[in-house]
């Protein structure tokens, strides 16, 4: 909420109402000794302190911001090298895959062949019928 427009319009809204309290109304108007006359010596504690709060809560946010991009650094290191060997493992595969399909087209090639040199070609014996051999 620290770093929010709210908050940052909410701030100097209540500096605003602190300067004009103690200058305007108690002052001038009630005729009374302001609890903090002009120099504002106890806004300016306020402000203090509150300016050391926000530095420790922005250390302590960029401890944590660093904490979590070094262990996302890590987990993409990781990522990384079990994908490179999941792509060298289906390099592999795809190249296995295209010899045996390679392989499967010669052996389809020698097949039809021999099955046009028995007669076989385009179904010239029925299924379960010896082959003839063409004179």
């Amino acid at each position: 909420m620290m770093g929010s427009w709210p908050f940052v319009f909410g701030f100097f809204a209540v500096m605003i109402v602190w300067a004009l309290v103690n200058t305007l109304v108690i002052e001038h108007i009630l005729h009374h000794k302001a609890f903090d006359p002009y120099p504002y010596i106890l806004l300016n504690l306020f402000l203090s302190m509150m300016a050391g709060v926000q530095a420790a809560a922005l250390l302590i946010a960029a401890k944590r911001a660093d904490s979590i991009s070094s262990e996302v650094a890590l987990h993409t290191a990781n990522n990384t090298d079990d994908i490179k060997t999941l792509i060298a493992e289906n390099t592999a595969l795809t190249s296995q895959v295209k010899k045996n399909t390679d392989l499967l087209d010669e052996i389809h090639l020698h097949v039809t062949n021999i099955g046009q040199k028995i007669g076989a070609d385009m179904g010239n014996f029925a299924p379960g019928e010896p082959p003839t051999t063409r004179t």
